[in-house]
């Protein structure tokens, strides 16, 4: 049994997928703290962090148990992004159920100033920019793509993208830097205002 903490990730996957339950085991024990924390750090609710915790790992089960784990040497880094896609799944199945129809009401509640934020008009001039800096996000290489979407559309530190991308931090941010000095570049060769940092 001992022999098991002095495997690397890999190795233990491999044991697993040949039978050896301890094996997973030792992989949940070497992870679990980790990969609940990040998702915790993200959905701000014990209860909810908890399934996805658990749907992480069966899924993680179910990938070995039928052959279609690629080994990469990133078990970690493929966990966490099994995490993370599961938690984006579960931000975009609760947007679609709160969805609110505005004939439901007799006044113009989103058109209202003193309710919210941005009228209409200015509600849609952002998510023009939005979709047109979606739009150029497109031609970004993937890394670069990858990190733009991870920081900016889903809020995430250049730490916890690290660890899901499985590279440094200062890849991370190198990455980060030449997407937006690609989508400017893009901006101004298509004439468009947009507002990165």
């Amino acid at each position: 049994m001992d022999i098991l903490f002095t495997m690397s990730d890999e190795e233990l996957v491999v044991s697993y997928a040949k039978g050896n339950d301890s094996a997973f085991n030792t992989l949940l024990d070497r992870h679990k703290q980790s990969v609940y924390n990040y998702i915790l750090y993200t959905i701000r609710d014990n209860g909810l962090a908890e399934d996805i915790f658990q749907d992480t790992f069966i899924k993680a089960i179910v990938t070995i148990k039928q052959g279609k784990y690629i080994e990469s040497g990133k078990f970690k880094a493929w966990v966490m992004r099994i995490a993370h896609n599961l938690i984006i799944d579960h931000f975009r199945q609760k947007k679609n159920e709160n969805i609110i129809s505005n004939d439901e009401y007799e006044a113009d509640l989103f058109n209202n100033p003193s309710l919210c934020e941005d009228t209409i008009e200015t509600q849609m001039i952002k998510t023009q920019v939005l979709d047109d800096v979606k739009r150029l996000i497109c031609f970004l290489p993937e890394s670069q793509r990858e990190v733009l979407e991870m920081r900016y559309y889903k809020d995430l530190s250049f730490k916890e993208i690290a660890e899901i991308t499985g590279v440094s931090i200062n890849t991370a941010l190198g990455r980060m830097r030449y997407a937006i000095l690609n989508i400017r570049k893009m901006a101004t060769d298509n004439q468009l205002i947009l507002t990165l940092n």
